[in-house]
């Protein structure tokens, strides 16, 4: 007589000099391919039309070089380019571009439109940070014409539509912490390169300082260097708001099947059995 076959059979000891057998792990995108979002590449693409056009427009009303220089222009050129990339990995059913890269194009947008409501526009402070301008920073109060065009797409319209590309058709990809610190190097090159630009201009160069509140002749460095760094507090304090909104919003391009893996572990298919055992 045989003996009965036992239902479940132990594993088998590993052979000695022989390693385990090693899981593979495949990202889950390489077995169904991403789907092609043509919604939202058509609203990209539109808002990296606007951006452009408005940065054309901005650098063809004076001095071209003068009005890149300005961070609300450098900011809306940075959309047009990222915004012309996504549309495109939309369209072609390609991956998305990575949250380090959204993420801070989502952040200048914001810290354009907040900088110029919140203290350009207004009546000067008590740290005097503000005074009535318009995009090429020439005191008046209110631009006409052209101008005023670029000044609404540029601190209202581009910094709209970036917010709401953000939280209506993009996937929430949650950034890291030490992404927030990085997004700062950016304001950071900035100041010094204003400060250091200003420096280099000489004394009949009409406005060398292009923000108010950045103006040494008329505040010294003293307070200058603590309204920046007032300012990047306040940075830093909306890129960790973004983080976080990013990790609690929901998914709004695939709602049902609940939110993406974190950044950090990817969506995999198992190919073998994740035992660290001999044969099994």
């Amino acid at each position: 007589m045989t003996a009965p076959i036992p239902r479940d059979i132990p594993d088998l000891p590993a052979i000695p000099g022989i390693p385990a057998p090693v899981t593979s792990v495949v990202p889950a995108t390489a077995v169904v391919a991403p789907t092609r979002r043509p919604l939202a590449a058509k609203f990209r693409a539109l808002v990296a039309l606007a951006a452009a056009g408005a940065v054309v427009t901005e650098m063809a009303l004076g001095s071209p070089l003068r009005a890149f220089c300005h961070f609300s222009v450098q900011s809306t050129a940075l959309v047009a380019l990222v915004f012309a990339v996504s549309s495109r990995r939309a369209w072609s059913a390609r991956h998305p571009l990575p949250s380090l890269v959204t993420g801070g194009t989502v952040l200048y947008a914001v810290i354009t439109a907040l900088v110029y409501h919140l203290l350009l526009t207004r009546d000067a402070s008590a740290f005097s940070l503000s005074m009535p301008v318009t995009p090429t920073n020439a005191p008046a109060s209110s631009p006409t014409g052209w101008p005023a065009v670029t000044d609404a797409a540029f601190h209202t319209a581009i910094p709209l539509a970036v917010v709401a590309d953000w939280l209506l058709l993009t996937r929430p990809s949650p950034p890291r912490l030490s992404h927030a610190a990085a997004w700062l190097l950016y304001p950071i090159a900035y100041l010094a390169f204003t400060l250091g630009r200003a420096a280099l201009l000489t004394p009949d160069w009409p406005a060398p300082y292009l923000y108010p509140f950045l103006d040494v002749d008329r505040h010294g460095y003293k307070s200058v260097l603590g309204n920046a760094l007032l300012l990047g507090l306040a940075f830093y304090a909306l890129a960790l708001l973004l983080i976080a909104v990013d990790h609690l919003r929901p998914d709004p391009v695939h709602p049902r099947r609940g939110r993406p893996s974190r950044h950090d572990r990817r969506p995999e298919n198992r190919i073998s059995s994740p035992a660290t055992s001999g044969l099994k």
